[in-house]
């Protein structure tokens, strides 16, 4: 296979596929439960869809990791990752900050990364070597350093109270702003240069691979939570930051406070 990926098409197959799920947002469907009691509508898996048969006409040779149907030709270690729609429970209250992911691996490592914000019309790229863009114009990460100053956003925070009561604790006494958040926009955010760092939880691959390129390529750092690079096998912590010095106070942060396992 050919390095060569054309940003174009991979667009294209993103904004076609963003329209397909304005076209059900803020429309009442039918809500199906997963096993792991996360929602599902027939969005999520029209978008996906889409995406896959797009995906595979693009670069027949490569797998797909999706989130609603799993993993296909996934022998080799290069592959797409795609979530439909992250933030499913925004999507269907009709908070229009529910984005969609798509991401390529290569060799193991994340070298593309899309965020798509349908509902805001913003399409955030990210490539391994060639900068980040927002709309096609080029973005960057704040130069924030310092953790007392940074604007700061915690994302899953219902989850972190049950199993991290007291980093949670912690982090709601950190940094000059912070925000409770969920899903991809808040790391998008960091790529813009609006958000100086984000600590996430109970992530998927599909939810943090995507975001890996979009966040290296602005300028900052993301890893799991022991400062580690991400990969298809992490736990699903992960924390964002705009410079090496934020995130290095961040990881000191979090493993002051973490449940050990």
């Amino acid at each position: 296979m050919s390095d060569a990926i054309d940003i174009a098409q991979v667009r294209g197959i993103v904004e076609s596929a963003s329209e397909m799920a304005m076209s059900y947002f803020r429309n009442f469907l039918e809500i199906e439960t997963k096993g792991d009691e996360s929602p599902v509508t027939v969005a999520d898996k029209a978008v996906e869809s889409d995406i896959r048969a797009a995906l595979s006409q693009l670069t027949p040779d490569l797998g797909i990791l999706g989130e609603e149907f799993g993993a296909e030709r996934l022998e080799g270690n290069s592959f797409w990752v795609v979530d439909p729609i992250d933030g499913t429970r925004s999507f269907i209250s009709g908070l229009p900050l529910f984005g969609m992911l798509l991401g390529l691996v290569r060799d193991g490592r994340p070298v593309l990364g899309v965020v798509a914000m349908p509902a805001l019309s913003e399409v955030y790229i990210g490539q391994k070597g060639k900068g980040a863009t927002l709309n096609g114009a080029p973005i960057r990460c704040s130069t924030q350093t310092d953790l007392a100053a940074a604007t700061l956003f915690i994302n899953e925070g219902e989850h972190m109270r049950k199993r991290e009561p007291a980093l949670l604790d912690a982090l709601l006494d950190t940094g000059s702003t912070r925000r409770l958040s969920y899903d991809c926009y808040p790391h998008a955010l960091v790529a813009s240069g609006h958000v100086d760092a984000v600590v996430d939880f109970n992530l998927q691959p599909y939810d943090y691979l995507p975001v890996v390129p979009l966040i290296e390529a602005a300028g900052g750092t993301i890893t799991d939570w022991d400062g580690q690079p991400l990969t298809r096998h992490s736990d699903g912590r992960v924390i964002t930051a705009a410079t090496p010095e934020l995130a290095a106070q961040m990881q000191k942060l979090v493993q002051k406070y973490r449940v050990q396992a």
